[in-house]
């Protein structure tokens, strides 16, 4: 007769797995995250299906992360002009990760502290050296991007998740002037598209498309 879920059978068979099988057929370590095994299509796949404010969203669709992303890398190159399409591209993955370990909520993610915080730095590195970015973000360029995440955070906020404007400007202040945001939540396939859409068009800003040097091992 077989082993139950917690029969020693399974213990035998050595320690749980630590990999992510992705669409494209990666399989990701999540605790030694390697850049070979990182696709574009997988993060835009994954970032197009988690919701921000854990799905307490007015609308027929989540406001995705895919979708949230897109709009940080819009109001980074707002409130700084000229923006280089390398930093445009960070500001873009600034949530990459979150493919792999959703979309948690700020006060969650202070609880769970430094444990967490090391394996999203792990993940975000691996990341960046996968395009072409250098591992560590300056942090001139953190700060801008930081603030283009709260002035989208501002307007979801107002816009989907029920804040009154005081509230939003309480939490993340007031978005840059001359900027207008007007929400309109896409379904999955259409988030992901123009996620992938602005990668490829910031890749190639950038003097070529590193992701497309795949490393297949097969």
């Amino acid at each position: 007769m077989g082993k139950g879920l917690h029969g020693k059978g399974r213990m035998d068979k050595g320690p749980p797995r630590a990999w992510q099988r992705m669409l494209s057929g990666r399989r990701l370590d999540l605790l030694d995250p390697s850049p070979l095994d990182i696709e574009v299509e997988d993060i835009a796949h994954g970032l197009a299906r988690v919701a921000r404010w854990n799905g307490q969203t007015v609308g027929e669709h989540a406001f995705s992360v895919a979708q949230h992303s897109v709009v940080v890398e819009e109001i980074a190159a707002h409130i700084r002009p000229g923006l280089e399409p390398r930093w445009r591209l960070a500001a873009l993955l600034h949530d990459a990760a979150e493919y792999v370990i959703g979309d948690m909520i700020s006060p969650f993610k202070a609880a769970l502290g430094y444990d967490y915080k090391a394996f999203e730095a792990r993940l975000e590195r691996a990341i960046h050296i996968r395009f072409g970015l250098p591992p560590e973000t300056p942090e001139d360029i953190k700060a801008l991007i930081k603030q283009a995440d709260r002035a989208c955070a501002f307007f979801e906020a107002v816009q989907l998740a029920g804040f009154s404007t005081d509230e939003a400007v309480g939490f993340f202040g007031r978005p840059p002037k001359g900027y207008a945001l007007l929400i309109d939540p896409l379904a999955p396939a259409q988030a992901q598209a123009r996620y992938l859409q602005r990668f490829h068009t910031l890749s190639e800003a950038t003097g070529g498309e590193p992701h497309a040097l795949a490393f297949d091992t097969e």
